[in-house]
């Protein structure tokens, strides 16, 4: 027996933990980025991307539970599937006025449906758990991705994140939408065909196309030779069938819906569109430049990925047969679906994505290949990158079914912070709006501290009647004031007996009077 062991058998022996480890990160890193979405009132609705251009138009529910509404972003495709969430079933009729196109977005009824049954069907956890289902199919399908591309070195561990960070995914995660929980059952799907159990293959994939319908155009994925035969038909209408029914009784519910046909267009015609579009925003950047190069990028690397399936026909290969489904899906995809940084098409091809990767990992394709594959992942990270910031929040705060958010009204500036600690700087009287939930009276207490750069008199009330007065120095004083909230909020007005000072002797000082430290609230009265 040799005194040292084979250098290649142990590289292998050794191989995997680095692999492994480096696998642990990258869940890490994004859980840390999911993280930083949270918000002890809000939770992760952040993720459904509610406008308030939409007030007029959200279910009651949507009035009546904290969800974060953003003041210019427009709303997206998840606002509408979380608000069919709170009545899947359909009966209820103000999603007719919430949602737009009602009878085509409740097609894709499966998250929405598991949303309410995760929840209990209780209207305050709905949006939560709705808001979380894109990441625990990303956690879920990175497990299966692990096992199906083998990653146990480098070029494996490329290939899984090259599908779990790429544009598709990670927008699908920041826009709580349908494709990536799609393609995990997809994913799902072919590891049941390539253990043998096409029982379950069919099962997954019928439940896919209740997610997004159109990954039913990995059908061929999971059929056998010969290919015109009666045990692939009847397992195309297994499939099927429960879309079909859920369709019917959409139409019989509902009405009938759009069909979405602007999405394609002739053939090449908006695939060489969004390359134009890309490359022209090289030259005219929009205000934000990282959006137009990882778009360039991330186009490169759809199109890397569909050369590389193409070039090389293997009809056998299921994986193949899927991967230049979605490939010839691509060259008809319309202007709506590729426009904007990076667009949609990326999330309507996440399956090629995936195939690209497992045949690429199974072929031994070179590392040059699996890294313009992975040209999206730039355009992934970006999907994540800007957490949503209100510089007028300054506290909140959740104790089971109640909450309570506390903003700067007139007089304030912009909150500040430092680490942990939060404040604002009044300019004379000021007021801070509440909000809380649910609309039924309750008691709270706000805890803070204030501060002022002269000695002066600072008065608190709500309604006219007042709650409390004190004198406020250079040190700060701890001030604990109870207020009542009905009908979904409070108002606290300040005043002060002395008029706002310059806070130093430069030419951008500002005129400020008293300063609201660390405040918080806490309930103290509930049912």
């Amino acid at each position: 027996m040799p005194s040292h062991a084979d250098p290649v058998t142990a590289a292998r022996t050794r191989g995997p933990w680095p692999v492994r480890v480096a696998g642990v990160a990258a869940v890490a890193v994004f859980l840390a980025l999911v993280a930083r979405f949270w918000h002890p009132v809000w939770g992760l609705t952040a993720f459904v991307q509610l406008d308030s251009s939409y007030d007029h138009k959200k279910i009651a529910a949507f009035h009546t539970q904290p969800v974060y509404v953003y003041r210019d972003t427009g709303p997206y495709d998840g606002v509408a599937y979380s608000q069919i969430a709170y009545d899947p079933l359909l009966g209820s009729g103000e999603l007719r006025t919430a949602v737009d196109n009602l009878a085509y977005r409740a097609r894709r009824i499966l998250l929405p449906a598991l949303a309410w049954a995760f929840a209990g069907g209780d209207p305050g956890r709905i949006v939560q758990a709705y808001s979380l289902l894109n990441v625990g199919a990303w956690l879920v399908l990175a497990a299966l991705l692990w096992g199906l591309l083998a990653v146990d070195d480098v070029h494996g561990w490329l290939a899984w994140i090259g599908v779990l960070f790429s544009a598709g995914a990670l927008a699908s995660v920041r826009e709580s939408l349908t494709d990536l929980p799609a393609l995990t059952l997809l994913a799902a799907a072919m590891v049941a065909v390539e253990r043998g159990r096409r029982g379950w293959a069919v099962g997954w994939l019928a439940a896919a196309g209740l997610a997004r319908e159109t990954v039913l155009a990995a059908l061929p994925g999971i059929g056998t030779r010969p290919w015109v035969s009666w045990a692939n038909a009847r397992r195309a209408l297994i499939v099927l069938a429960p879309l079909a029914a859920w369709v019917g009784y959409i139409h019989f519910r509902v009405g009938p819906a759009g069909q979405g046909w602007s999405n394609f267009n002739w053939p090449v015609a908006g695939f060489v569109e969004k390359w134009r579009a890309a490359l022209a925003a090289m030259v005219h950047p929009p205000s934000d430049s990282t959006l137009a190069w990882t778009t360039l990028l991330a186009t490169g690397g759809l199109t890397a990925q569909a050369v590389f399936l193409l070039r090389r026909p293997q009809i056998a290969e299921a994986w193949w047969r899927i991967g230049a489904i979605f490939a010839g899906m691509m060259l008809l995809l319309g202007t709506p679906v590729w426009e904007g940084y990076p667009g949609a098409a990326f999330r309507v091809l996440l399956p090629m994505t995936l195939a690209f990767f497992v045949l690429a990992r199974r072929r031994r394709a070179s590392l040059a290949w699996l890294l313009a594959g992975g040209l999206t992942v730039f355009s992934g990270l970006v999907s994540l990158r800007d957490v949503p910031l209100d510089l007028r929040e300054i506290a909140g705060t959740r104790h089971g079914g109640d909450a309570c958010i506390v903003r700067l009204a007139d007089g304030w500036f912009d909150r500040e912070q430092s680490g942990r600690h939060r404040w604002a700087w009044s300019q004379g009287g000021a007021r801070l709006e509440i909000e809380a939930w649910p609309f039924a009276e309750r008691t709270w207490r706000l805890e803070c501290s204030l501060r002022s750069l002269a000695p002066r008199l600072v008065t608190i009330s709500q309604d006219g009647r007042e709650l409390w007065r004190g004198a406020v120095g250079a040190e700060k004083r701890a001030v604990i004031v109870p207020f009542r909230a009905a009908n979904g909020g409070a108002a606290l007005e300040f005043s002060t007996d002395e008029p706002a000072a310059l806070e130093n002797e430069t030419s951008h000082a500002r005129r400020i009077a008293f300063e609201l430290y660390d405040p918080r609230v806490v309930l103290t009265n509930s049912p």
